[in-house]
């Protein structure tokens, strides 16, 4: 097949979805030198709706609507996402191209003033903007109020800088992207705070009729991430994991055999049902079938019908 005279990559324009944008079109540069690659920056739903919790306005979904569209009417061929802002059931008509090499997939502490969650005195404020978060810090330190932190990285660093909180909790992988690593106070283990469902890995998207684009992408696929990342969705499928659902997800592999771990909690941390599940890599997406099941008879299922939860 003959190399692409051009590829448009449709981007939130946050500083970190660009970053991301800009990762995926120098690679791509390197790949296809004779290649014209453009990024199309928009500006999403969810990124004009700053003052109110996403699991309230219809979830991380609205970080990516408006780019589907570009690739449906012709104006970019890719998407780039964060894996964990993707629903788990992609609209008819869109795939997943690739899914990159993973960065740092923990949560991280940022404070000023401390070093640890730990080192909060009671009645501290810690700013998180996922109810997946919040019930694990409320499950862990009950003493500890929190509060709901939206906005792009810049500005939930801008909020902790002008005392709106102690201390925030905010994607590691984020903030090395951005050259931010030096603010992390420390890193979470998924022990104490099991990441999101997908966190650190990249998606691209791009219409299931352009078998083209696949066959482009696929030196950025990472087989090992991908695996993981997909056992992981697999388990949130199952839970209808969204913005509404206090869920996490976490995949690793080592010596040839994936180790998937998940819990669904209450939001207020009151109730939390966690377990893993274990087998080959190529059989990840079972796994997380099978892990959900597991968790909604240990107790999820009853968690779940407790939420509120929108059914669009």
């Amino acid at each position: 097949m003959p190399n692409p005279e051009k590829i448009i990559i449709a981007s939130r324009e946050s500083q970190l979805a660009m970053w991301q944008a800009h990762f995926i079109r120098d690679r791509l540069v390197q790949l296809y030198p004779q290649t014209e690659i453009a990024i199309l920056g928009m500006t999403t739903k969810g990124d004009q709706i700053l003052d109110t919790s996403l699991s309230k306005i219809g979830g991380k979904g609205l970080f990516i609507k408006e780019l589907e569209q570009a690739l449906e009417d012709g104006r970019a061929d890719i998407a780039v996402h964060s894996m964990k802002d993707i629903p788990m059931n992609l609209p008819r008509g869109f795939i997943l191209a690739a899914i990159t090499e993973r960065e740092d997939p923990r949560d991280a502490f940022v404070s000023n003033n401390f070093n640890r969650l730990k080192d909060l005195p009671e009645g501290s404020i810690v700013g998180t903007s996922s109810l997946r978060r919040e019930s694990q810090i409320r499950a862990n330190f009950p003493l500890l109020e929190v509060r709901p932190l939206r906005g792009n990285v810049q500005t939930r660093l801008r909020k902790l800088d002008e005392g709106e909180y102690s201390a925030i909790i905010l994607a590691a992988a984020g903030l090395i992207r951005l050259g931010l690593g030096y603010r992390i106070s420390a890193v979470l283990s998924p022990e104490s705070s099991l990441p999101a469902v997908g966190q650190g890995a990249l998606g691209i998207e791009c219409r299931d009729n352009r078998s083209d684009l696949v066959e482009w992408m696929q030196p950025l696929h990472d087989p090992v991430t991908s695996a993981c990342v997909k056992a992981e969705r697999a388990m949130s499928r199952v839970l209808g994991g969204s913005c509404q659902v206090p869920l996490g997800g976490y995949a690793e592999i080592s010596e040839d055999i994936l180790t998937l771990r998940g819990f669904v909690a209450t939001p207020d941390g009151s109730r939390i049902v966690a377990d893993k599940s274990s087998g080959k890599p190529e059989a990840g997406e079972i796994i997380g079938e099978q892990l959900a099941e597991n968790l909604k008879q240990q107790g999820a299922q009853a968690i779940l019908d407790s939420l509120d939860l929108d059914p669009n």
